[in-house]
């Protein structure tokens, strides 16, 4: 089994930025891809920024420009930096994996982690 843990969130004005990590541990060997998703409240989840295998990214048309993914193999975490935050960015944060392909799909993720909190003010 995969366990993900989340960390990083945190409340912040607008303009800052904030560094969100996942800890991947257990049987990560098939994962594929990773990915952060998140949801506001009253909203339908949805894909941040995703990484695959070979270090191909993805991101939402919404952060692009402001937000990294990245992957540290060795230490099976991936990181999401986040600039210039807006209020728009509010939202539960949540790391999955995927043994597919990697994509910004919800449906393609199986393993989810708890969410860190972000709130942009």
């Amino acid at each position: 089994h995969v366990q993900l843990v989340e960390s990083g969130g945190d409340s912040v004005q607008a303009g800052g930025s904030l560094r969100l990590s996942c800890q991947a541990s257990g049987d990560t060997l098939m994962i594929s891809c990773m990915g952060w998703f998140r949801q506001a409240p009253g909203k339908e989840r949805e894909g941040v920024a995703a990484i695959g295998a070979g270090d191909a990214t993805v991101y939402a048309d919404s952060v692009k420009g402001r937000v990294t993914i990245s992957r540290d193999k060795a230490k099976k975490t991936v990181n999401l930096q986040m600039n210039n935050l807006n209020p728009g960015d509010t939202g539960m944060y949540y790391c999955a994996s995927s043994l597919g392909p990697c994509t910004g799909r919800v449906g393609d993720f199986l393993k989810w982690g708890q969410g860190t909190q972000v709130t942009v003010s």
